[in-house]
Parts: C-alpha cells; sequence; structure tokens
C-alpha cells in the first residue's frame, strides 16, 4: 500500500444543547423540576463534563459515582435501601424520614463527589449549593444529620474509586485516568502492518498540521465495575471476519459499510450526528436526558429519580468498562483502516466529502462521515451503552413505551450545508432508540456490523447484571424478601 496522508475534511463539533432542538427541552430544567435534586446535580455535572471536555470513558464513571453517591446518602432515610459501601449503619429513624433531610443529605453526597471529579468547576457546583440553600464549606461528618450523612458516603465511596483501576489520581502511572498498561499500536497511521488491527489517525490540529490518535484509556476495562465481577466476565468471542481467517467476510463487512457511505440520507447524517455529539458525556450523557425526559413525563418523586438514576448510571458505566476490556483485548481494525486497505488505487463510490455527495473516489482517500474515535472497533460502545440502558429504563418504567422526539433544525449540521429541512426523529420505544444509536455507528462509518451486534448482546448481559445488583441494594431490608424477575 503507497504512503498517503488522509485527506482533511474541515469539520468541527460544537457541543451544544442547542444542537438539535426537542419538543420536551430534557436539556434544560423547568421551575418546577427544579425542586428534584436529582435533576439539579446531574445536570450540573453535564455542563461540567462539557466545560472540562472530559470523554466518554471518564464521563461515565463520573454519572455513575454522582448518583451512587446520592443514592447511599439517600439510602439512610429510607426504610428498606441500603447503601452501596456503608450497609444500613448510617439508618435514620423513621421520623427523620422527611423530603428536606433526603435533599439536603443528597445535596451534600453530591457536592462531594463532583468537586472530587471535576475540581476546575466547584465555583459551579458552589452556586448550586447556596442556590439550593446549603453551605458548600460544611464539612461536617456527624452523621446524625443531612449534611454529615451526605459527606460521608460521599468520602467513603470516593476513597473506593480512587483504587478502582481508573487511575483518577495518577498513582498508577503519571496523569490523571492515564494508561498503565503499556499499549502500543502495531500500526501507525501512515503504516499497515497487520490490517485486522487498530490504526491510529493523523487528526487537524487546527494550525495546518497533524496530531496522532492515541487510543482513547485502554485500561479502561480494568476498572472495577459495579455489577460485573470484572470487565472480562461477560468478554465476547473475537471478530471472525478477519482477512487471517476469512477474507471473504473481511472484505463483504467493508463493503457494507462502504455501500452505507454511498447511499446515505439526510436523515441518516442526522442520526449520526445526534449520537456523536449533542450532549456532553457521549452516550451515557444522552442517556442520562432520555432518564430526565421519563422523570418529568412520568411526573417522578425524588425517591423514583434516585432509583432510576443509581440503576441507570451504573449500568451505562459497566456497560463501558465490559467494551473497554473487548476492545483491548482483540484490538480489531476500524473501517477507515479496512476500506483503504482493500480499495487502494480502486474507484469506489462513496460519500465524498462535505457537500461532495456521492462520488467515485479512490478507496484509499476514503472518509468516514464523522472523524472515527480514538479507540477500536470491536466491539461497539454505542450499541452496549444504549442496549443496557434501554434495559434498565424498561426495568424500572415497567413498559417499552418512550415517546422521545428530537428535531435537528434546517441548516444545522456540524459536517456540511443541511439539512435543506428539519428532521425530527420519534422514538416510541427504549428498544427503538437503543437500535437507532446503534445503526448510527455505521452511518458515521466507524462500526461493522458484527461490532454492532455484539455491543447489543454485551449491553444486554450487562444491563440485567446490574439492573439485579441495583435491586439488591434499594430492597435489601427486610433482607431476601424480594425476588428480582429479569
Amino acid at each position: 500500500m503507497k504512503l498517503r496522508l488522509p485527506i482533511v475534511f474541515a469539520v468541527t463539533f460544537a457541543v451544544s444543547s442547542a444542537f438539535f432542538g426537542s419538543s420536551a427541552k430534557p436539556e434544560t430544567l423547568t421551575r418546577d423540576e427544579a425542586k428534584n435534586v436529582v435533576l439539579q446535580w446531574n445536570n450540573a455535572a453535564l455542563e461540567a463534563i462539557r466545560a472540562t471536555r472530559t470523554n466518554g470513558q471518564v464521563s461515565s464513571r463520573a454519572l455513575a459515582i454522582l448518583n451512587t453517591g446520592m443514592y447511599d446518602a439517600w439510602a439512610a432515610y429510607d426504610p428498606k435501601a441500603v447503601s452501596t459501601m456503608l450497609g444500613d449503619t448510617l439508618q435514620r429513624p423513621k421520623y427523620e424520614i422527611t423530603l428536606d433531610n433526603k435533599n439536603k443529605a443528597m445535596s451534600y453526597a453530591a457536592y462531594q463527589t463532583l468537586v472530587d471529579l471535576f475540581p476546575s468547576e466547584t465555583p459551579r457546583f458552589d452556586q448550586l449549593m447556596t442556590n439550593l440553600g446549603y453551605d458548600p464549606t460544611d464539612t461536617s461528618t456527624d452523621v446524625k444529620t443531612p449534611s454529615g450523612i451526605g459527606n460521608v458516603s460521599a468520602e467513603t465511596l470516593l476513597e473506593f474509586r480512587r483504587r478502582d483501576g481508573s487511575n483518577q489520581l495518577g498513582d498508577l502511572n503519571p496523569g490523571a485516568y492515564s494508561d498503565y498498561t503499556g499499549y502500543t499500536p502495531v500500526n501507525t497511521p501512515t503504516t499497515i502492518n497487520d490490517p485486522d488491527r487498530w490504526q491510529p489517525q493523523l487528526i487537524p490540529d487546527g494550525q495546518g498540521g497533524f496530531t496522532e490518535q492515541k487510543f482513547s484509556n485502554p485500561h479502561w476495562g480494568l476498572v472495577v465495575p459495579f455489577a460485573l465481577t470484572s470487565g472480562s466476565q461477560f468478554r465476547p468471542a473475537p471478530p471472525t471476519k478477519t482477512i487471517a481467517a476469512n477474507p471473504e467476510g473481511y472484505r463483504q463487512q467493508a463493503q457494507q459499510v462502504l455501500d452505507a457511505s454511498a447511499n446515505l440520507t439526510p436523515e441518516q447524517k442526522a442520526l449520526a450526528e445526534y449520537w456523536s455529539g449533542n450532549i456532553p458525556g457521549a452516550t451515557a450523557g444522552i442517556w442520562n436526558v432520555f432518564a430526565q425526559f421519563v422523570s418529568q413525563r412520568d411526573n417522578h418523586t425524588l425517591d423514583d429519580d434516585i432509583k432510576m438514576f443509581f440503576a441507570l448510571t451504573n449500568g451505562l458505566s459497566d456497560a463501558l468498562i465490559a467494551t473497554w476490556d473487548a476492545k483491548a483485548a482483540y484490538d480489531s481494525v476500524r473501517p477507515v483502516t479496512a476500506i483503504r486497505y482493500l480499495f487502494d488505487d480502486q474507484q469506489v463510490l462513496a460519500w465524498g466529502g462535505p457537500n461532495r455527495g456521492t462520488q467515485l473516489i479512490d478507496g484509499g482517500d476514503w472518509q468516514p462521515y464523522l472523524p472515527t474515535a480514538p479507540h477500536p472497533e470491536y466491539v461497539a460502545a454505542q450499541s452496549s451503552l444504549s442496549t443496557a440502558g434501554a434495559y434498565i429504563l424498561k426495568k424500572f418504567t415497567g413498559s417499552d413505551a418512550f415517546g422521545y422526539c428530537v428535531t435537528k433544525p434546517a441548516g444545522s449540521s456540524t459536517v456540511e450545508n443541511g439539512p435543506a429541512n428539519d428532521i425530527t426523529f420519534c422514538w416510541n420505544t427504549f428498544s427503538e432508540a437503543a437500535e437507532q444509536g446503534s445503526l448510527s455507528r455505521l452511518y458515521a462509518g466507524w462500526h461493522f456490523e458484527d461490532g454492532l451486534e455484539a455491543g447489543k448482546r454485551l449491553g444486554r448481559q450487562v444491563g440485567v447484571a446490574v439492573w439485579k445488583k441495583s435491586q439488591s441494594y434499594i430492597l435489601r431490608k427486610p433482607p431476601r424478601k424480594h425476588v428480582i424477575n429479569q
């Protein structure tokens, strides 16, 4: 294969809640919703993720820690639930189980977790505490008080999570969340040594040059999960359509991505963009917003929301850990590498770049509709997280019904001029949303079908495990008297 620098398309991504409009407007709290501290603190976390440009791995963990901390504080004021860290040792008497005490304890837990995870955003969290009528400097550890319960719950959880394999403190290798596994790619951006393995791409640096992609957090499969025994518990079988074992299958899966590229519709492009950058926190952030919609739709109480967000965010985090285990284990090739390798110096029909439509191009110059994410292909995180998220929301609500609509305004594409008209997506069920999220990665040019399907299977397994585990905490007292149906 001849040495070739990639053709660079001028594509910028603005992470903005205004990127898509929604009839439900779940991204912005209304006056009534502002009474629910679960929603307020989750929105504060999403705003911090946006401001710090935190990646999907770290974001999913942060959202899980936030909601677990709030759950642990809330559990002290619930007659059945127990803390994930401290059991029922903080349980308060019945006469103290009030909404005010729950709000206060949960807010202190949320504040302490977020300040630890996003220290640069402390002024944002201070302001929310002040708006709620709480003193952010109150560091009481008196567990007979709501603030003490919140502070102790948060610190106990944080102490555990600082040693969970994420390398948050940079004590396993210098740099917060940096890799400590010694991962080195087999391929370079300009040389394919093994066409079955991941190849880092060259990304424009905005100054006329390029920077080399780095595998984003290759150690993430080693992070301690919430419900799984390890990130590898449900590791899928390896991909079978490799050039070494099945060259025809390898070519067919690459051709499928090329065919999708050549036939992209405005709706498919809009879908790819929605699931790839609209909301901070990547896929975990999107499902967080979906849960906020469910909260509004179903008129949730505070108790409803903490139970839902506790289960959901841990499901998304565990799904990502399991996904990263597979990505690191198999180090699988992305479509961008396979297509260029197979079709270099051949004319192929494909999307030709922003505002160029479908053209005959040299296969060695092929570009996906969206720049490929910096990690291996197998399995698809979008598929695993969305399937896990859909499963947990179905279990929590008792139904697959969703009813969420989102509109991409005309002319709002971040890739090219368009769309010509408003495009509205409505997902009647959680399952439909998860399926569309998965398909969006084919349209983006990021994944093969097998990676998407394996991600779905993995997400289902994770969702079942996390739902069981979360309910074992929520329904713990009296012990062993509740049967959790899958």
